[in-house]
């Protein structure tokens, strides 16, 4: 059989269609998730951020005694569309967040500390509101 043009494009639509539906179905069932949820979060202190597009805001949590168990999780979904995050790393005792903010308008960062990944109970929370215009 030889391949033309016109025989390999409805293949290679098909394959792509397959392979999307497939990677959204995985999204849908929460396949593509690594961790716990976590359930309800006791009360904890709010700031707010204004700022714009092309900038970066950096939250710092003050990191649990490392044989505790307790890590920070952010905990809801925020829009990825307003901030993505770029990183993460242990600075002098905090544990600090890095986003770049990509778009306008109102998210808010989530933060609970729970004991590990697999935990859905939150010990603390803390929210960041951000306002890019």
């Amino acid at each position: 059989m030889t391949l033309t043009a016109t025989s390999v494009r409805p293949r290679l639509f098909l394959a792509a269609i397959v392979a999307f539906f497939g990677v959204g179905a995985a999204a849908a069932t929460g396949a593509l998730n690594d961790s716990t949820p976590v359930g309800p979060l006791p009360a904890g202190p709010t700031a707010t951020t204004t700022t714009k597009p092309g900038l970066l805001v950096a939250v710092a949590l003050p990191r649990a005694a490392r044989k505790s168990g307790l890590v920070w999780r952010i905990a809801r979904r925020y829009n990825s569309h307003i901030v993505r995050q770029i990183s993460e790393a242990d600075v002098r005792g905090s544990v600090v967040l890095v986003f770049r903010v990509v778009g306008r308008g109102d998210t808010s960062l989530v933060f609970a500390l729970t004991r590990g990944d697999a935990s859905p109970k939150a010990v603390k929370a803390a929210t960041q509101k951000i306002h890019s215009a």
